[in-house]
């Protein structure tokens, strides 16, 4: 501990022990009036730093649709040329994003909404074409973690959108599952980092037509073992490659649950 005029203050290596939740909610739960109330209240409840990463999706196409704009999906990522990009910024950075401020705000969080652009905090490359030219998508490529770690030093709840910027002055659309791992493995250096992303079900399933089968500890080696018996397929296998990808970077737990469980036990805890 290093003590400046009797006033101690935290070294860095005690102030990277301080706990941080990084939770990750998808569209449907911040788009819906009750769930999104029902979210921040529990969001609220987690002890320690926090911070929300969003999406926004069905509020984009149907803005979109209102606009004559067709939304065009490959692999279940957002095609997004410039017409498209002045609506998921419109929704992303502003409708959806400024609500969820306003609901923390409402309830004694002081939350500031971010895309990468406000204060550099994340830095992304357009996607090269290659099979399919998803246009104005970005690929993240830094994260300026000392920033955010700053800013919730200082009690402020990051809340950031699924939207990046090149530094020439161009927003990308960024997947919000991307932008939560790089936000996670960056704030890793700073904090003990808990990344936890939001599905629909309690967990990842060992039969995905039985939702109370959930998997309640996953490792490198049990992950395996679930693909090789075919298990875990499909679209999770990413999901989970990415969350090992996270750990192996310096986050020290994932878990994958439901939005309403995020304050208990419940879920699938990764780790390695």
């Amino acid at each position: 501990m290093t003590k400046v005029d009797n006033t101690q203050i935290p070294s860095p290596l005690e102030r990277a022990m301080e706990r941080l939740t990084l939770v990750k909610v998808g569209g449907r739960i911040v788009e819906e009036p009750e769930t999104l109330k029902q979210l921040l209240a529990d969001f609220s409840k987690i002890e320690g730093c926090k911070v929300l990463v969003h999406g926004g999706g069905r509020s984009a196409t149907a803005m979109a649709a209102k606009l004559g704009i067709e939304s065009k999906m490959v692999n279940g990522r957002r095609v997004t040329d410039e017409e498209m990009l002045k609506v998921v910024t419109m929704v992303y950075g502003g409708l959806v994003n400024k609500q969820i401020v306003a609901g923390l705000q409402a309830i004694g969080v002081n939350a500031l909404g971010l895309s990468g652009a406000d204060l550099n905090y994340m830095r992304s490359e357009k996607r090269p074409v290659k099979d399919v030219d998803y246009g104005f998508v970005g690929d993240v490529k830094e994260v300026n973690a000392e920033i955010l770690a700053d800013l919730i030093r200082k009690n402020v709840v990051p809340v950031l959108a699924p939207l990046t910027h090149d530094k020439n002055g161009n927003l990308l659309n960024t997947n919000a599952d991307t932008i939560a791992g790089e936000a996670a493995k960056a704030l890793a250096k700073y904090f003990d980092v808990t990344l936890m992303f939001c599905f629909e079900k309690k967990g990842v399933l060992m039969c995905e037509t039985d939702d109370e089968s959930v998997i309640p500890e996953l490792t490198p080696s049990l992950f395996e073992k679930y693909v090789t018996e075919g298990m875990i397929q499909g679209g999770m296998i990413p999901k989970l490659e990415n969350s090992f990808e996270a750990l192996n970077a310096g986050v020290k737990q994932v878990v994958i649950t439901r939005s309403d469980l995020i304050n208990t036990k419940q879920g699938t805890n990764i780790h390695i």
